[in-house]
């Protein structure tokens, strides 16, 4: 005795209801432009640059010690790596501002995702230029290089991400402004 009962396939919208972004339908979700901006420059998408900039040029300067063995190397990484970690304090600050105080940006995941690996990329910072300040010659090889190296990836990986919400999502931006040029 074989059972030959049909597989009823669905033919109406009953049998899969549509799946829907929630997001679209919580209050404030087209509220992206930036509250924290001088004169609506957003501070944290002016600010980010100087710890990204700073980040690359420590580690640039803990491998041309490495390759050299002169001590302004070292002593520049160190001033690169803390000057990067206290702008990035700074760019930090706005950013969390901006996701706690703009109810589009913090309705994303994507954005509580960049904030988090941007912590990271400060915890790193941080890291880094505490473990210099005891004999910053001595720091670099071979943990400070590899402090350094990591910092440079992580925060790749957060500029990357940021831009993406930017570019993607139009967050921190003025998409009134934008939107009338037609770009």
């Amino acid at each position: 005795m074989s059972d030959n009962k049909a597989i009823q396939q669905p033919n109406d919208a009953t049998d899969h209801p549509e799946l829907i972004d929630p997001i679209p339908e919580l209050p404030g979700h087209d509220s992206t432009e930036s509250r924290v901006a001088i004169f609506g420059h957003p501070i944290h998408a002016m600010s980010v640059a100087f710890p990204v900039a700073l980040t690359f040029c420590g580690f640039g300067a803990d491998l041309m010690y490495w390759f050299t063995g002169e001590a302004f190397w070292a002593r520049a990484a160190l001033w690169a790596i803390g000057t990067g970690f206290f702008f990035g304090m700074f760019s930090g600050f706005s950013g969390t501002a901006e996701i706690l105080f703009v109810p589009g940006i913090r309705a994303r995941a994507p954005a509580w995702t960049h904030f988090i690996i941007a912590v990271t990329a400060l915890a790193l910072m941080g890291a880094n230029w505490g473990h210099r300040l005891s004999g910053y010659e001595t720091a670099v090889l071979p943990w400070g290089i590899t402090l350094s190296a990591l910092s440079v990836l992580v925060v790749m990986v957060t500029g990357w991400h940021g831009g993406k919400l930017v570019f993607n999502y139009n967050l921190g931006t003025s998409r009134g402004k934008s939107a009338s040029k037609g770009s």
